[in-house]
């Protein structure tokens, strides 16, 4: 069992990591000074090997010990968002208009101290590979890194990761066997017709009844076409047209996201869309082009994996600490390629509660650096758990 004393020794470190990658946040495979700074603290914990540029801006470190075959991975991100910070803290972003507003920061701090962690320890027999990947927020870097030969290169039996999650109680592990977050896929529609002088509409169409319309109609997907009782969500986000008071105009845009946990809503949503869609439009007289484009698939924890996760929770934080019993969340994570690649649990470490604007995405989010002994303690449990030093746990 990892000594406390050893996480309370490396605890403000990781703290002065997550202060400098906050203040100097990097948007989506742009991570160039990110990525070089984790690398050049791996070497200097002494880790086998270093490499860069995995999917991009990708890193992964290497650490064995012992001479067992197992291995496992534990996974970071390293992008920030384009929102303009408005926390007020003294390591607030340096670069107006992108900030660490998700926790990526302390998610790349947090490994980095597990990865010193168990250099310095050495106890477990067998490889784990500490992977941090680039663009995670809409951008798809886990998959590109895995397109790049990630688990070609560095073949695991599965791949865990955590989330800060406010709202979740201060400290304690979530984590479930089966979804544990959405699948997102995203729309973009038009209606295009003729273009007219307000005070004669009938000289031209109108793509903006059309909207309306087709805002309204495209609800039925959810209210009449799945079960009341499935997770099943499309929202519309933007809705863009004219820019003069006393014009009718040409084109009305429209932007959308669909949630659900069951794979085969997606082509349930896209197939409706389109139809509702292009019938919106004959009633109108005007034109519908939709793009279409699936997205990150659900995060789906895998029965093995999941069951060792909950263990070294467990063992981490006490069972009175660890919840298995809460409802998924249809928010999006592209770790979801991973799992589905490899096998794997993701988990929410909760971060207790979050005031008006510093939620997740927030421009007045701060990560609780309150989180980062807990998650020390459960990256470095789950290693134990899953490459025992005895050789004990890992065929529980």
């Amino acid at each position: 069992m990892l000594r406390n004393d050893l996480v309370a020794a490396v605890t403000p470190d990781v703290v002065a990591w997550r202060h400098h990658i906050h203040a100097n946040p990097e948007l989506g495979f742009q991570e160039h000074e990110t990525a070089r700074f984790v690398a050049d603290k791996l070497r200097s914990f002494g880790l086998d090997a270093v490499h860069e540029g995995l999917g991009g801006t990708g890193v992964v470190g290497v650490l064995k010990s012992g001479t067992g075959e197992r291995a496992i991975a534990l996974r970071a991100e390293l992008d920030a968002l384009p929102v303009t910070e408005k926390t007020g803290l003294t390591y607030a972003s340096l670069k107006p208009g992108v900030m660490h507003a998700c926790g990526h920061d302390g998610h790349t701090a947090m490994l980095l101290g597990a990865a010193k962690l168990l250099a310095d320890s050495r106890a477990f027999d067998g490889t784990v590979y500490f992977i941090f990947q680039p663009a995670e927020e809409n951008e798809g870097g886990s998959l590109r890194m895995i397109e790049d030969g990630l688990f070609r290169r560095f073949p695991v039996q599965a791949v865990y990761a955590v989330h800060n999650w406010p709202g979740v109680p201060l400290g304690t592990i979530a984590v479930r066997q089966g979804p544990q977050m959405a699948a997102v896929d995203n729309f973009e529609l038009s209606f295009e017709g003729l273009g007219a002088h307000a005070a004669m509409p009938h000289l031209g169409d109108d793509p903006i009844l059309a909207a309306g319309a087709f805002a309204q109609g495209v609800q039925r997907i959810v209210s009449r076409t799945v079960d009341p009782q499935t997770a099943l969500v499309v929202s519309l986000t933007q809705i863009h047209g004219g820019n003069v008071g006393n014009i009718v105009p040409a084109r009305v845009w429209l932007q959308g996201t669909c949630r659900f946990f069951e794979p085969g809503y997606s082509d349930h949503c896209a197939t409706l869309i389109g139809a509702i869609a292009d019938g919106v439009a004959a009633a109108h007289g005007v034109r519908a082009r939709l793009d279409y484009r699936k997205g990150y698939p659900p995060v789906i924890n895998t029965p093995e994996a999941t069951a060792l996760a909950v263990r070294a929770a467990e063992a981490a934080v006490g069972t009175d600490k660890v919840s298995t019993a809460f409802q998924p969340s249809l928010g999006c994570e592209d770790f979801a390629y991973m799992i589905r690649a490899a096998s794997g649990c993701y988990a929410w470490v909760g971060a207790g509660e979050a005031g008006p604007g510093a939620g997740l995405h927030g421009d007045r989010y701060v990560f609780n650096d309150a989180i980062v002994p807990t998650v020390l303690g459960y990256f470095v449990s789950l290693v134990g758990k899953a490459l025992p030093a005895d050789g004990a746990e890992a065929g529980r």
